[in-house]
């Protein structure tokens, strides 16, 4: 699939997320170019890393996402005397631009809201290097004209049964009836729908949580048969459990539950999970307890995606890991 496209490329439909075939036909003169996961990653530090130099309180969402929380900068200015708090978030947004962009080279989006929720549309609303001020007031003419899908949470499968309610703006969810949308979606989910069309949400910035589960998974070229390329198999089944044990050594954790996860050619995925009996960082035990999942897995078709996930994560003192055998069964 698509990982990310630049912006001539999504002129003509391609998104991230989008299968290479469909891509090819919406865009055939497009340039593919290969995935560096490692230096994705890298920039991700770089421009993490500069962003808490201006503004500390940070949550991180991913390799490219972050929410900030400014409430203690904007209060007063450099000088310690009172400002309007919005000019003084801009200031800082531009700051915090500035400061990536000499970091890294890249531009991003920032939205400047009252919430995480306002946050995260504002960001997508003036790509690229765009800066939105959204107050509460600017609800209705800068939020409510927009899509429902535009809200992070509402799905395919949720943007077309609210379509065919005829509800298809923001605007228009905002104001559906509650009841109607708790009778289709569920007391939750509906309640929440109407919350976010009114552009409420409490959810304060988290500045540390800790991880459910480290793993590591690769989609192969071509799809791979489990006696014919059963070497290829082998090596790269190791590799997956010696970079998971890598993740968890550098991030200080040992893991009690061992998974794979496994999707053949026709797409059908199938996940095995193994507890062990003490949590571990040592590729070798990790191997062992995958190729335990590995078993009860019937191979019987081409594999098109290979993965390796360690959870129940604790941590525990210092621990060795070894260099895992070569073997995939």
């Amino acid at each position: 699939v698509i990982t990310t496209a630049t912006y001539e490329a999504r002129a003509f439909g391609v998104n991230s997320g989008m299968g290479l075939m469909k891509a090819a036909k919406l865009a055939p003169d497009a340039v593919l170019l290969p995935a560096d996961f490692d230096e994705y990653r890298r920039y991700s530090r770089m421009f993490k890393q500069a962003v808490r130099e201006i503004a500390p309180q940070v949550e991180d969402r991913g390799i490219d996402e972050i929410y900030i929380d400014l409430t203690e900068l904007v209060m007063t200015d450099t000088a310690g005397k009172p400002l309007d708090p919005w000019v003084r978030a801009r200031d800082i947004a531009s700051q915090i631009q500035q400061s990536v962009h000499d970091a890294t080279g890249l531009s991003c989006s920032i939205g400047v809201t009252p919430n995480k929720l306002l946050s995260k549309i504002a960001s997508e609303l003036d790509k690229p290097a765009g800066i939105t001020i959204l107050r509460e007031s600017d609800l209705h003419a800068r939020i409510w004209p927009l899509a429902v899908r535009k809200i992070n949470g509402i799905g395919p499968k949720a943007n077309a049964k609210l379509e065919a309610l005829g509800i298809r703006t923001i605007a228009e969810l905002a104001q559906a009836d509650v009841a109607l949308l708790v009778e289709n979606f569920g007391r939750s989910y509906g309640a929440s729908m109407n919350d976010a069309a009114h552009g409420r949400d409490e959810r304060p910035v988290v500045t540390y949580s800790e991880p459910k589960s480290i793993s590591r998974e690769t989609t192969f070229e071509n799809d791979l048969h489990a006696v014919a390329d059963r070497a290829a198999l082998s090596r790269v089944f190791t590799e997956l459990c010696e970079r998971v044990a890598a993740d968890l050594l550098r991030k200080g954790y040992a893991a009690k539950t061992i998974g794979i996860k496994l999707r053949f050619d026709d797409f059908k995925t199938v996940t095995r999970d193994h507890t062990i009996d003490l949590p571990t960082q040592d590729a070798a035990t990790i191997l062992r307890a995958a190729r335990e999942c590995l078993k009860r897995v019937p191979l019987e078709r081409r594999i098109r995606l290979l993965g390796v996930r360690t959870g129940a994560l604790s941590l525990p003192g210092q621990i060795t890991a070894a260099r895992a055998p070569q073997l995939f069964e």
